[in-house]
């Protein structure tokens, strides 16, 4: 029970941090988010791509490739989420789903995905992204560090 009420948390805190950014006036942005001493910046951008805005002109793609690497992600969780153990791949799939589910939300709902803060350091500073896209890259992590730490294992 404690996965699916991850997952609707990332979901519903990210949309909510979406939907305060995008009732912001956009000459606000960017602002520096008070207690960052200027770390992290906040910003209200559209991204109507994938990162970076890749593929901005496949709308179709962008809109549908997304769902079903969801759909994916969620048998795989589906499948994991009735077996004993299994933490590593139940914790990735559930940051996975609750940041894919908000992105996707956001471009079947807006056409776009809304990202609102970058960190202020180095090559980072171009870099402007969301809650779900921390939350997919985790979760990407997550199952990779165990998958590797499986065949390690194996051996």
């Amino acid at each position: 029970m404690g996965f699916l009420l991850l997952i609707l948390t990332i979901l519903l805190v990210d949309l909510g941090i979406k939907s305060v950014i995008e009732d912001g006036n956009p000459q606000d942005f960017p602002k520096e988010l008070e207690g960052t001493k200027g770390l992290v910046m906040l910003h209200k951008k559209h991204n109507d791509g994938f990162p970076m805005g890749a593929f901005r002109d496949k709308k179709q793609l962008v809109k549908d490739l997304p769902v079903m690497v969801l759909c994916s992600v969620a048998g795989i969780f589906l499948w994991i989420y009735p077996k004993k153990g299994h933490l590593a791949e139940k914790l990735g799939t559930s940051l996975i789903l609750g940041g894919g589910f908000s992105n996707v939300y956001d471009r079947v709902k807006r056409g776009y995905v809304v990202d609102y803060f970058s960190i202020q350091y180095k090559k980072l500073k171009k870099v402007i992204f969301n809650l779900g896209d921390i939350c997919i890259f985790l979760g990407a992590f997550i199952l990779l560090i165990s998958e590797l730490a499986e065949a390690i294992k194996e051996r």
